[in-house]
């Protein structure tokens, strides 16, 4: 199985992104990220047996007992690899009011890694940076600056870290071949 823990926004999160975007998407020739896919990937595994998905879930409710509480917010841009030469536009997640939800979110990715090394799980060892991927340029690299001075200027609601999911994502399985995502489990916290 193909699988990451993520932390979903709340609709009123997404809705407000949705409603900032919706107006500029016709301005790029992107692939925009459909609003009930968007998600702040903690950790992802390339190949999971499906005998283990259970114990990395019990495992990872473990693993972040004790998390501490954050208000999150989406706000910001994030280009990878670079602005000159981007292939991937998200917005950025941060701690509400200056906290430190960014802290507590690097917190629960390595916990999250951590706990599916612990269950034999190949984890995408890649640095956590939280962002929420809002389109990609199809492969090619697109000069971004632009989207980035219009990110800059972008401030979400405010939101509770309440719950991380554990998701599937099954390729080529949505609309237009796009990945479907199915919720495996929830983790509250």
């Amino acid at each position: 199985m193909r699988v990451f823990t993520a932390v979903v926004p709340p609709p009123h999160a997404i809705e407000h992104l949705d409603a900032f975007l919706e107006p500029r998407r016709a301005a790029a020739d992107f692939r925009w990220t459909r609003p009930e896919q968007l998600h702040v990937t903690l950790a992802f595994m390339a190949a999971v047996d499906e005998h283990r998905v259970d114990r990395y879930v019990d495992r990872l409710a473990e693993s972040l007992d004790g998390l501490p509480p954050a208000e999150l917010s989406l706000a910001g841009a994030v280009v990878f690899p670079n602005v000159t030469e981007g292939r991937v536009l998200a917005t950025g997640v941060s701690g509400a009011d200056g906290a430190d939800g960014a802290d507590v979110l690097a917190q629960a990715s390595v916990r999250a890694r951590n706990a599916a090394v612990a269950c034999g799980i190949e984890v995408d060892g890649q640095r956590f940076r939280p962002h929420v991927t809002v389109a990609r340029t199809g492969g090619r690299f697109v000069e971004m600056t632009s989207w980035v001075r219009l990110l800059d200027t972008y401030a979400g609601p405010p939101w509770p870290l309440a719950s991380v999911e554990v998701i599937a994502s099954h390729l080529g399985e949505g609309p237009r071949r796009t990945p479907r995502y199915e919720t495996v489990a929830e983790v509250v916290l």
